[in-house]
């Protein structure tokens, strides 16, 4: 997911959306899906559909036959602990331009009333979660991870075009997505009300949020509710959440200190969010305003599920001998040092002796100045990469600095490629077989392959970064570092209001840039409608 979030709420026929546009047309954008993908996952779409609707109907008939079906108003813990049926249905999906061949078993867990929980108006929702408490204390979470492979065959249309995409990219006025919008925003995501095959994750905890236990299979399931941050925190807050709901924060929290704990640091950097307002006096024209929109706490609380999930299915992995591991080092000293000369320019206090980890988890992202600190931060995270092992030859850097554990990214399949492999590896060790030939066939390729996306949603990135800059109008601001070997003459600045930190480059011959001392900065490169933008000392 992008490490930096930039959300445009201007007019459609504004310049700045104009230019991002331009951007999306681009020659190295994916642009639209191919005619024989999108009939490919109308057909898949269609057959996986029905037959999932079939073997929940064959379900419900058998256990009512058995037992009597069950109440819906039955109790969380009922829910958590009966939730998956033993009957279940092999999924078949046959004609032209399906997916062909049979598909998974997998059981009935519709019974379970699980949510999701996302930005407002999301549609491609990968993850449903229901917790509850466990009778003698601890918790049981159930997370239930979207099951794309059921509707992607290896080596047809649609598994080809997802492996040019790599990742879903992210423009602050649309998305470009990973798999065709039929199946991320309809048959493969977890709607609420819609049967849906998932990977169905039960994670059982301490009363201290320990994972003491792990098991993750192929389900049906039944999403009840799709909630927004600031809907669930608001409930939340005010004691009206059901406990479900309610549990995020105890678990979340819980989560957090164990990230405390073992080390580990989480960056809620804050939303950049560009609006268009009229311009005080000029009837017609438009102003840019560019703001911080800080993460919620259930933003942290929910981030703590997914990454709990991602280490558990790294030590799967790990006990399997075969995987694919989000790995990240230790950040250089170098790197440090160049934050700790931001911190220092920023006003922020960073005593001899704390580590990064600890100032960080000190930073109030409603100041400006921590959230611009913020911001520099995830550069630590540009070492980033993937780690294949099988055999069982593990690798001697099995660790994510940034999660201080062994770590997969396994909990969001629509939207990045490589989640879905790492899925199947977790499903195959869970129940002590070997993963499938066709993932086994790719790991050596998925490395290349992510560092592809990944290098094509930062170019994303940075150019959206540009384009909304050179939207807005500046006022003042001061330097927060100097780039190395430019004798003074180029470097850093972070604005007051808007909430803006890009590039300034001196006049040839005049003064170096003063490091840490306010200053009036021009922009010298003002159009929206072009990539780049650069600020000069006024």
């Amino acid at each position: 997911m992008p490490r930096r979030h930039l959300h445009v709420s201007a007019a459609d026929g504004c310049a700045l959306r104009t230019a991002l546009r331009e951007l999306r047309a681009g020659p190295d954008m994916p642009g639209e899906f191919p005619a024989a993908v999108l009939a490919e996952a109308e057909a898949v779409s269609a057959a996986v559909t029905a037959a999932d609707s079939k073997a929940a109907a064959a379900s419900v008939t058998a256990a009512a036959s058995a037992d009597g079906v069950a109440s819906e108003a039955a109790s969380s813990q009922a829910a958590s602990s009966q939730a998956v049926r033993t009957v279940s249905a092999p999924v078949v999906v046959p004609g032209p331009g399906a997916a062909a061949g049979p598909r998974h078993d997998r059981e009935d867990a519709t019974d379970l009333p699980p949510y999701t929980l996302d930005p407002p108006g999301s549609m491609d929702l990968d993850q449903a979660m229901h917790l509850a408490r466990v009778p003698g204390g601890g918790y049981r979470v159930h997370y239930a991870i979207a099951d794309v492979a059921a509707f992607v065959t290896p080596g047809r249309a649609i598994d080809a075009e997802a492996h040019r995409r790599v990742t879903t990219l992210y423009f602050p006025d649309a998305r470009v997505p990973l798999h065709p919008p039929v199946l991320s925003e309809g048959a493969a995501s977890l709607l609420p009300g819609q049967d849906r095959p998932a990977l169905l994750w039960r994670l059982d905890l301490d009363g201290d949020g320990t994972v003491t236990a792990v098991d993750v299979r192929r389900a049906l399931v039944r999403s009840r509710a799709r909630l927004d941050y600031a809907g669930a925190q608001a409930a939340i807050d005010a004691g009206a959440a059901e406990e479900p709901v309610a549990l995020l924060r105890e678990i979340g929290t819980l989560r957090e200190a164990l990230e405390v704990a073992r080390g580990g640091i989480s960056l809620n950097v804050p939303e950049q969010e560009i609006t268009e307002r009229p311009h005080p006096g000029s009837p017609g024209v438009s102003d840019y305003v560019l703001s911080y929109r800080v993460p919620l706490p259930a933003d942290g609380w929910n981030a703590q599920i997914s990454l709990m999930t991602g280490m558990a299915g790294a030590e799967l992995m790990l006990r399997s001998g075969t995987g694919i591991l989000r790995t990240l080092p230790s950040a250089p000293d170098g790197s440090v040092a160049r934050l700790r000369r931001v911190a220092h320019a920023l006003g922020i206090a960073w005593p001899d002796g704390t580590p990064y980890a600890a100032v960080v988890r000190g930073l109030d992202p409603h100041r400006t100045a921590h959230a611009a600190f913020l911001q520099e931060c995830t550069t630590l995270l540009r070492g980033a990469g993937y780690t294949v092992f099988r055999d069982g030859r593990i690798p001697e850097h099995t660790v994510h600095a940034a999660v201080a554990a062994a770590y997969t990214h396994c909990t969001a399949p629509l939207r990045r490629l490589v989640d879905r492999y790492a899925g199947e590896l977790c499903v195959a060790a869970a129940a002590d077989r070997p993963a499938p030939e066709w993932v086994t066939a790719a790991l050596d390729v998925l490395p290349g392959r992510m560092a592809q996306g990944a290098a094509r949603a930062a170019h994303v990135e940075h150019e959206c970064l540009d384009l909304a800059e050179a939207a807005v109008e500046l006022f003042d601001g001061y330097v927060v570092d100097l780039k190395e070997g430019a004798a003074g003459m180029v470097g850093t600045v972070h604005l007051d209001d808007p909430a803006v930190v890009g590039r300034i480059e001196a006049e040839p011959g005049g003064p170096r840039l003063p490091l840490g001392r306010r200053l009036r900065v021009r922009l010298t490169a003002a159009d929206p409608g072009t990539a780049k933008v650069l600020f000069a000392p006024a």
